[in-house]
C-alpha cells in the first residue's frame, strides 16, 4: 500500500506530468488533434505550430509543448511554498499575504517563456484578478473572488489542500472553499472544493475511482453535483478513454457555460450559477473512472478529450498519483528536465508539512474533546 508521502509525490508528479502533456493541445477537438498529430496523443509532443510558437496566434508567445509545464503546474507549487512557509491550515488571507507576494514579487524558470521571469507575467488573467483585487485593490480576501472569470482557474492548483488534508475530504473541502474565496466565487470556487476533496478522499488507503467520486457527491452542491454525477455514470459504462471522448462529452455539455466552440465562448460563459459547473472536474472524474485508476490511461484520455485539457489532464494526473498509480517514469523525467523542475521535491516538503499541520490537529481536537466533556458535565 503506497505510504502518505508516495501519495502525495505521486499526486504532484502525475498533475504536472498531464499539465505538460495536454499543454500543447490546449484548446482544440479531438478531431483537430487527431488530425494535426496523425493519430491521438500518446506521450509528450511538440508545440501546435511547431516552430512559429513565438508568433503564431492565438497562444503566442508561449512555448506550450516539448514536456512544458503551464501555470497549473506553477500555481501547485506556488501553494505548496505557502503551505511551507506557513507550516498549517490555510485561508484566504493567506492567498493575500503570501501566494500574491510570491507571485509578484521572486523570478523562477517559467518554462513556456524559456526565461527567468515573475510568474504574474505568464499566469492568465483570473489569476492576475488575484494580484489586482488584493494587493492593489485591498479587497476583503475572503470575497476577492467575486467578479473574476468562474472558470477552473482556483481548481486547477487546489490538489495540495487535498493532500495536507490526506483522508479527510470534508476538511479538505471546506479548507479549500475559504482559501478559494479570494479567487473565484460560485461554481468555480465549488469545484475548487471538491477536487481537494477528491484528492483527500484518494488518499484514503483502499480507495477507488468510484470511492473518489462517491465522497465528491456527498459533499458537491448543485450544478456542480449534478454535473460530476451525469459525467460519472456515462463514464462508467467505458473502459477506453477512445469511446468515451464524445460520450463524455455529451454528459457534461449541458452545465457547461463555454458551449461548442471553445474559442469562442457564448456571453452567457463563465458567469456565476447555481446550475453550471466547470467542465474540467467532472472530466477528469470521468476519465478516471475510465481508466480503472490507471495515470497513463487517464491522462491520455484527458489529453485527447482537447478543450481544457492540460487542466483537465493535471486533475486525473493528481487524482490517479493520489490512489497510488505509478506516474511513467519517462515522463516524469522528460517534463522535469524540459521544465527545468525538481518534480519530487514538492510533494517531499508537502508530506512533512502534511505531518506537522495533523499534528497540530491531533492536538486541536483533543483540547476541544477535553473541554467540551467539561463542559457538558461528561465526567
Amino acid at each position: 500500500m503506497p505510504t502518505l508521502a508516495e501519495r502525495i509525490t505521486g499526486a504532484l508528479v502525475g498533475a504536472a506530468v498531464g499539465d505538460a502533456l495536454g499543454g500543447p493541445v490546449e484548446g482544440y477537438s479531438p478531431e483537430q488533434i487527431t488530425e494535426r498529430h496523425g493519430g491521438r496523443i500518446t506521450g509528450v509532443v511538440g508545440p501546435w505550430h511547431g516552430d512559429d510558437w513565438r508568433t503564431a496566434r492565438p497562444l503566442a508567445p508561449y512555448h506550450k509543448g516539448d514536456g512544458h509545464v503551464t501555470d497549473d503546474t506553477l500555481m501547485t507549487h506556488a501553494l505548496v511554498r505557502v503551505y511551507a512557509t506557513v507550516r498549517d491550515h490555510l485561508d484566504a488571507y493567506a492567498v493575500a499575504e503570501h501566494l500574491v507576494p510570491d507571485l509578484m514579487t521572486t523570478p523562477r524558470w517559467i518554462p513556456e517563456l524559456e526565461a527567468e521571469a515573475l510568474p504574474l507575467q505568464r499566469v492568465f488573467l483570473a489569476e492576475k484578478w488575484l494580484v489586482a483585487r488584493l494587493h492593489y485593490g485591498h479587497v476583503d480576501p475572503r470575497e476577492a473572488g467575486v467578479g473574476n472569470i468562474v472558470n477552473c482557474g482556483a481548481a486547477m492548483y487546489m490538489a495540495p489542500v487535498g493532500l495536507v488534508n490526506a483522508a479527510n475530504p470534508a476538511g479538505a473541502y471546506a479548507e479549500a472553499l475559504d482559501l478559494a474565496g479570494a479567487h473565484q466565487s460560485s461554481y468555480g470556487r465549488e469545484a475548487a472544493g471538491v477536487f481537494a476533496a477528491a484528492v483527500a478522499a484518494a488518499c484514503v488507503p483502499g480507495a477507488t475511482p468510484d470511492s473518489v467520486v462517491a465522497a465528491c457527491l456527498s459533499l458537491a452542491k448543485d450544478g456542480t453535483r449534478a454535473a460530476i454525477e451525469s459525467v460519472c455514470e456515462t463514464a462508467a459504462r467505458f473502459t477506453d478513454f477512445e469511446s468515451a471522448l464524445r460520450p463524455l462529452r455529451e454528459a457534461v455539455a449541458p452545465y457547461d457555460t463555454v458551449g461548442a466552440d471553445y474559442r469562442a465562448p457564448s456571453l452567457g460563459a463563465r458567469r456565476p450559477s447555481r446550475l453550471h459547473a466547470i467542465e474540467e472536474l467532472p472530466v477528469a472524474l470521468g476519465m478516471l473512472v475510465v481508466a480503472g485508476g490507471d495515470h497513463r490511461h487517464a491522462v491520455l484520455g484527458a489529453v485527447n478529450y482537447g478543450r481544457d485539457c492540460d487542466s483537465v489532464a493535471t486533475m486525473a494526473g493528481a487524482l490517479a498519483g493520489a490512489l497510488g498509480s505509478e506516474v511513467p517514469s519517462g515522463w516524469a523525467k522528460q517534463v522535469a528536465e524540459a521544465s527545468r523542475l525538481d518534480l519530487h521535491a514538492p510533494g517531499t516538503v508537502l508530506a512533512e508539512v502534511a505531518r506537522e499541520i495533523f499534528a497540530r490537529d491531533v492536538l486541536r481536537r483533543r483540547a476541544h474533546e477535553s473541554a467540551f466533556t467539561t463542559l457538558a458535565g461528561l465526567r
